[in-house]
């Protein structure tokens, strides 16, 4: 297996088993899933998390903003990259197969994201706060695919492009804890944070629709990574869409018209100006921040069409093992962040109140570390990870187990 992506072979077989892979993908996956891991180090490590938000111009600086900004390109491009993988899978399964799979797999990463991941989070078991994050709205955005797929990949681009370009028609409805169909609401359009009676919190940061047309979206825009499809053909469209996407971006922001509830404005200098231009709704993720974050991905996945080099070879070996390196990835950087908090302040592991009333994870708010320092964190966790994500991507390209379909 190489790493090298041609212009005349986007596909290439996955060691002893066969599976037709696309080298490009993998890589954009790898690296995005890295810069993740820059995000949720931060969550655990600095000590402005749980007092301010990185992209308040208020209270933040450049650094901590633009940590968190280059984050923003991750959960698009994973989600958009999950509906491309699900069309490359129908080249290899009938429709049938592909939607049984997509059904059960979408009911399986939900059901991970209310277990292993939330528990990945908090460390505790008594259920008081449960997030619905972006490995829930992949599950149920699939779960959706596994039925429209059977009308073709022309009508399910369709249907993605209206979510993509139309979901934010609907953000004139805004519900208040007060209203009925608040919480459904939530889950399917808005996103929130509900405290129920009996003392447990619900953050609903991935609301459905948003999300689900760029599930969509990119199933359709699988096409141009069929076998039959000419390689040039397909990075001039990478380059144009991705092109075409930042043009409309800074039209829709700069006119402040549609595409996002939260307009920009001047401030005290061009740096805070620039970065109230680029600071877009992410809960719940709105058009223009889909434009700006996929634009460039797409023209990134157009250059790669032609790169032929071994130095992005562990971004495929993440690309290839994300769910592992997801799950796995929140629980070393919680763990060691604790073990830093119980060193530093000199706490027992005992003493740790993982309520989540008391802190998140059981660090408290405001404790934590400057900005160099979560970047030495994350630096290491990754290149903790990069072994053991090789040792799985070896174990799942030489079996063909069923099961390591869902892994």
């Amino acid at each position: 297996m190489t790493s090298t992506i041609t212009a005349t072979a986007p596909l290439t077989q996955d060691s002893l088993v066969g599976k037709p892979r696309i080298a490009s993908i993998d890589i954009m996956r790898g690296i995005v899933m890295v810069i993740m891991a820059l995000d949720h180090t931060r969550d655990f490590y600095h000590h402005a998390t749980g007092v301010f938000d990185p992209t308040d111009l208020t209270k933040t600086n450049p650094a901590l903003f633009f940590t968190r900004i280059v984050t923003h390109f991750c959960a698009p491009t994973f989600v958009f990259l999950s509906g491309m993988s699900a069309y490359i899978s129908s080249q290899r399964k009938s429709l049938k197969e592909l939607s049984l799979f997509l059904l059960t797999r979408g009911l399986w990463l939900i059901f991970l994201e209310f277990t292993v991941v939330r528990f990945g989070l908090v460390f505790n078991l008594y259920y008081d706060f449960i997030i619905f994050q972006v490995i829930w709205v992949i599950g149920a955005s699939m779960v959706v695919l596994a039925g429209l797929i059977f009308l073709g990949y022309r009508v399910v681009l369709t249907i993605g492009l209206i979510l993509v370009f139309g979901h934010n028609l609907l953000d004139v409805i805004q519900l208040g804890p007060e209203d009925n169909g608040y919480m459904g609401w939530l889950i399917f359009q808005q996103s929130g944070f509900v405290a129920s009676g009996s003392g447990e919190f619900y953050l609903i940061a991935y609301p459905l629709l948003p999300w689900l047309g760029i599930m969509l979206t990119g199933y359709g825009a699988g096409l141009i990574y069929n076998r039959t499809f000419d390689s040039a053909r397909r990075k001039k469209i990478l380059m144009y869409t991705g092109l075409a996407s930042i043009f409309i971006f800074i039209v829709l922001r700069y006119t402040n018209v549609y595409g996002d509830p939260s307009s920009w404005s001047t401030q005290k200098n061009m740096m805070f100006t620039f970065m109230s231009f680029v600071n877009v709704t992410k809960y719940p993720v709105s058009l223009q921040y889909t434009l700006m974050t996929l634009g460039p991905v797409l023209i990134i996945m157009s250059w790669m069409e032609n790169l032929k080099t071994n130095i992005l070879e562990p971004m495929r070996i993440i690309g290839r093992v994300p769910l592992f390196y997801y799950i796995l990835h929140f629980y070393i950087i919680h763990f060691t962040s604790l073990c830093v908090y119980t060193i530093v302040s000199n706490v027992s592991w005992s003493d740790i109140d993982f309520h989540f009333s008391k802190g998140f994870g059981g660090i408290p708010a405001g404790t934590g570390y400057a900005l160099g320092w979560v970047y030495v964190a994350w630096i290491s966790i990754v290149v903790a990870l990069y072994p053991l994500c090789r040792w799985y991507h070896r174990y799942k390209s030489t079996r063909q187990h069923w099961w390591l379909g869902y892994l």
